[in-house]
């Protein structure tokens, strides 16, 4: 095997999902017609979980209340940009600096609430843990679809880009998201409360996955990420 070949085919650290792997899924239209599918009927899952246990939240800040339906939201609309390449290699999309923004915050959004969802449901594990209907779904179901989001952030960084502009404005984001939920107590509902353990990770995560985003993505042209 070529290292040309051997390159696209092995997942790397920075690379988890192979490039092979993500052309796989994402270059070709019933699989990615699929994926947009499964994200939006995930969305109005998210969605309606939130509703039936949104406190009184101003409608402003739904986007930063409904955390894991955010970031499905943004994967979507990152997904949705292959739509004019399909059939094509994911080498061949499109970058710009709007979509480094955009593809920055789908990855970090994916990436946070993903791993979110695995820390905060084991911090008490034995409140959610089981092998009846209600633990399948409640622990289960719910970190296997979370670490999905993991996956799919992964394979973001085989047709997108950032920037130090889309970076820190990701940073902010996420940090601002952070003071919503624990500053005005409008973090995901949980079946403790979360005191101060679990504020202090999700603020961690935030820092690390932008780190981790700025290590695994490709940059724009020194140029356009001067101009930022």
């Amino acid at each position: 095997m070529s290292r040309s070949a051997d390159w696209e085919t092995t997942p790397s650290m920075r690379r988890p999902v192979s490039r092979a792997t993500a052309e796989s899924y994402l270059s070709h239209g019933p699989s990615l017609v699929m994926l947009l599918v499964a994200s939006a009927a995930a969305f109005l899952v998210g969605v309606r979980f939130y509703v039936d246990t949104m406190p009184a939240v101003s409608t402003l800040l739904w986007p930063l209340y409904a955390d894991s339906p955010t970031a499905i939201a943004l994967a979507t609309l990152s997904l949705a940009t292959l739509l004019p390449t399909l059939n094509q290699p994911l080498s061949a999309t499109p970058t710009n600096r709007p979509l480094a923004y955009l593809h920055t915050l789908a990855y970090v959004w994916l990436i946070k609430y993903g791993l979110w969802v695995v820390i905060a449901l084991n911090r008490r594990v034995d409140l959610y843990i089981g092998f009846d209907t209600d633990a399948l779904y409640a622990y289960w179901g719910i970190i296997g679809t979370h670490l999905l989001f993991v996956a799919l952030a992964f394979a973001i960084l085989h047709y997108g880009r950032t920037t130090r502009g889309a970076l820190g404005f990701s940073l902010g984001l996420l940090l601002l998201n952070d003071i919503v939920d624990y500053g005005f107590g409008y973090h995901p509902p949980l079946r403790y409360e979360p005191e101060i353990v679990v504020p202090l990770l999700t603020v961690a995560l935030s820092i690390g996955v932008v780190a981790l985003a700025a290590w695994q993505f490709d940059r724009l042209e020194s140029s356009a990420d001067k101009a930022d």
